[in-house]
Formats: structure tokens, sequence, C-alpha cells
């Protein structure tokens, strides 16, 4: 009886592991293989529906308290393992999504588990300071050990805060503080000047008429000052007061980029000289202090340029005194096979300011000393961050380095868009314009409802991906996802391309 019981547990195990590749399409790496890496469980294995029944549950309960308009489904953290998520069903999800490219080194990572039990880190969260005022004795080491030891070089002035959207609002302020500084030639007017005043009713001289410039299709946050600056979607900005900003296109590139080098030359110039124009016409009305850029525009539906694009858009902001700010938010830490992204564009001079949130766990902007300012509370708030989170970062920054996890996003980067391009082959009509750099990938699907469809489906078969942009599908696995995974994930991604044939 045993005997037999074993053999129906192995075939349902089968069953729900089993493969259905293209035609023409071979794994390179199959679930069998030993390159698991952390973790725990070896294949997706759903029970349910997703969501299912606890989740439907769960969210009729939360509905009362809040809006769950975007909730997808609860999740299950003690039992998620590296790279699978598992939800309040018991589905063992491959999560390829992250929390939305939060998670460096994918869930209940032990390294990590094991700072959380020590005293030092008990203390910080326990007696979380507040940063401005009053850190830690270990704060200047901390700083040292975490944001300036993976800091973009000449860039040496850290502001922690608590996400990314925090990090470019005052990213901005740090932007506009600088250009005034500039135009006065001093940090700050006497306090007997007009300035003092005006500003206070939130009138010129004290208030100036300043824009920072952003890219149509960007997305920068949803703080009010970030929200003027982000343009990916409708819903983020439908009824808030916005600052009238200048928008400039980003560039449309046609994939294959080898088979269109000349269109996409052609249409990176003109959103450059696009750039340009905008500049000189809003220095009459609210001249441009900053410029802002995404390495990748990910919200906006992966849009990427190339890194000639970047060089120039640096050398528009030198040539017109624009402070040149590089929202890393999302592509930071390591995916892309650089720490930076912007570390592919080969600049000759840095960037001014870099920010960044999500897998460095803390958010910040990082910038030149020239942007400095000396005067307390201008840069402000209660905690400026969580040092217990500097904490998380000094160790991942050990492990991505011990273990070369850059190198390695590159390398199964690499393998991941060779076997979307692989797929796009074997579904012509379905799949195209697969890109990405590293590990940082998306592909297109035929249409907007044929996409949300084709990610629905494998949520269903146990595979998490994000959608972005109108009919993107977008991958943000953890530093720890290996060839293996993306077999799996090619997998359940065929399935739904063939489900909506």
């Amino acid at each position: 009886i045993r005997f037999l019981l074993s053999i129906n547990k192995l075939s349902q195990h089968v069953q729900n592991t089993r493969h259905y590749f293209a035609p023409g399409i071979r794994p390179q790496h199959t679930a069998s293989s030993p390159a698991h890496g952390d973790d725990v469980y070896q294949q997706p294995l759903v029970k349910t529906e997703i969501p299912g029944p606890k989740t439907k549950q769960l969210s009729d309960r939360t509905s009362s308290m809040q809006n769950t308009g975007a909730l997808a489904f609860f999740c299950d953290f003690e039992r998620s393992k590296a790279n699978y998520l598992v939800d309040g069903d018991e589905n063992i999800i491959l999560d390829c999504f992250q929390q939305i490219s939060s998670m460096p080194l994918g869930y209940n990572n032990k390294e990590l588990l094991d700072l959380c039990k020590t005293p030092a880190f008990q203390s910080t969260v326990l007696n979380r300071p507040a940063l401005g005022i009053f850190p830690g004795t270990d704060f200047p080491q901390l700083i040292q050990d975490t944001l300036l030891k993976v800091a973009p070089p000449g860039l040496n002035q850290a502001v922690t805060m608590a996400c990314g959207s925090c990090a470019n609002e005052n990213a901005y302020k740090v932007v506009f503080m600088w250009y005034m500084k500039n135009q006065r030639g001093e940090e700050l007017p006497l306090p007997d000047d007009e300035a003092f005043t005006t500003c206070m009713k939130n009138q010129i001289p004290g208030s100036p008429k300043l824009s920072i410039l952003s890219f149509d299709g960007a997305f920068h946050g949803r703080t009010l000052g970030t929200l003027s600056t982000t343009h990916s979607k409708p819903i983020h900005k439908l009824d808030i007061p916005a600052f009238d900003w200048p928008i400039a296109p980003f560039p449309k590139l046609k994939y294959p980029l080898e088979e269109h080098e000349s269109e996409n030359t052609k249409e990176e110039a003109r959103c450059l000289a696009a750039v340009e124009e905008l500049i000189t016409e809003w220095s009459k009305r609210a001249p441009v202090a900053g410029i802002v850029v995404e390495p990748i525009q990910a919200e906006g539906g992966d849009n990427h340029a190339s890194d000639d694009f970047f060089r120039k858009l640096r050398e528009i902001a030198l040539k017109h005194n624009v402070a040149f700010v590089v929202d890393e938010v999302q592509t930071g830490v390591a995916i892309t096979g650089k720490w930076w992204a912007h570390e592919h564009w080969g600049l000759e001079t840095p960037p001014d300011i870099v920010t960044f949130a999500k897998k460095m766990f803390i958010g910040a902007c990082i910038h030149q000393l020239v942007l400095h300012n000396s005067q307390g509370y201008r840069i402000y708030n209660t905690w400026m961050g969580d040092p217990s989170k500097l904490l998380f970062l000094e160790k991942t920054i050990d492990i991505i380095n011990s273990r070369d996890l850059v190198s390695a996003a590159e390398t199964t980067g690499d393998y991941l868009i060779k076997s979307l391009k692989d797929l796009e082959k074997a579904q012509p009509g379905l799949l195209s314009s697969s890109r990405g750099r590293g590990m940082f990938t998306a592909t297109n699907v035929r249409d907007p409802g044929a996409r949300d469809k084709v990610v629905k489906h494998m949520l269903s078969q146990g595979v998490l991906v994000g959608a972005c942009g109108t009919e993107s599908i977008r991958f943000r696995p953890s530093l720890l996802f290996t060839p293996t995974h993306v077999d799996i994930a090619m997998d359940r991604l065929n399935q739904g391309l063939n489900s909506v044939k």
C-alpha cells in the first residue's frame, strides 16, 4: 500500500511539473538539474486557482478597511524561499517579479535572517532614530560601508530616505537649491531679503519659477513633485494638481535593433533635439534646472535607448548647466549586469545625482559635492530612512560580491533574452520586441488584451511576471535566478501564448 501511495504521489508531482516547450525549442537546463541555487522548491506547484479561496476571503475582509483594487493575492512569506513565493492558499509560485523588482536575494535569505537575530540589528529596529538629528554612533561607518561603497565615481554625498519617490522628490529639491545658489552666487540670501517673506506665500522670488525636464513614458514616483515627472499611466495622475513642467519625447525604438539601426538613430536624434529646444523655450517661463531620466523606462513599458543617446543627453545637460539626475530605483543593484545600469553608457562625466531604493533596501539620492548644501532642515524629515535597512544592504553587498552575482545576472540575462527571442521565432505574430539588459528584460505580446490573458495564464500555472506599458511582459527576478528558472518561465510563457492563439 505504501508503495502504491508513493507511486501515486510521484505521478501527481509529474503532472504538476510537466513541461510543454514550443516546437523546435528544447530546454538547455531542466528542473531536475542541480542549478536551483538557494531554492528549497524545485518547481511551481498550483493547488487552487489564483487568487484562491483564502485570498478572496482575506480580500473581502480587507476591503472593508481599505482599497484593494490593486491587490493580486495574499502571501505566506514565512514559507516563501529564494525564487519561490508561496501564496495564502499554499500555491508555490516561481516569482519572476520579486515584489516589483525589490528583492535582490529573494525570500528568507539565511544570512539576512541570521542578521535579524543580532543585538545590533534588533536595537536599530526597536530604537528607530530620527536620523537627521539623533543618528547612532555607527551611522557614519554604515554609510561608508554601504552607500559610498557602491556609489558611482565622483558621487560622495548621500541623503537617505524611505522610498524611491522620496529619493526623487528630494533630489529635485537638491537640484533647485543648487540652481538658485548658482544664480545668487551664494547659498542663502540675507535674512532680510524679499525671498524670505515671499516663499512663505508661495510667490517669487522666494518660490522661483523653475522646472524639471522629464520624458514621456517616465515613472519617477507618486508624490506631488515626482508625479509631475511621471507620465506612464493616466490613473496615477488623474485629479491631482501638477507642476507645468516640460516633457520631452523618449525614443521609440524599433526591433530587432540590428534591422532598424538607421531609423533608430534618427529617432534618438529627434528626441535629443527636442530636449534642447525645450530647455531654450522654457528659459523664458520656468528655467529647466534639471533633467531626470531612467536608464530603462520600467513602468512605461521597458523602453530602451542606446548608450550613445544617454551620453549625448549628458552632454546637453553640461552644455546648458542643467543638473543630470539618473533614476536607478528599478535598474540599480546588479540586475543589468553592472551595479548601476548607467555604467553601461561609458560617461566621461558622471551624473550629478543618482537616486535609488527597492533592491537597495533604503531610498536615497547620492550626488556630487558641488550640489551639497550646508543648511540644516532643508532636506529633512523625521526618520530620513531606516538604518536597519543599511544593515541589510551591508550584508547584501557582501553576498553579491562573494558570489559574483553581478556576472551571474549578465550570464543568466543573456540566456533569458536568447530564450525570449527563440520563443518569438516559434510564436510569430504573438511575441515580439524582446529586449533587455542583464535580467532586466521584457517582451511584447500581440495586443493589450492578449498580454493580460498571457500574464494571468502564467500565474495560473505557477509563474508570476509583471505587466508594463500597454502590451509588455517584464521580468524582474532576484539575483539568484538561474537558467533553470528561465526554462520554467519560458515553458509557462509558451503555454500562455498558446492559450490566446
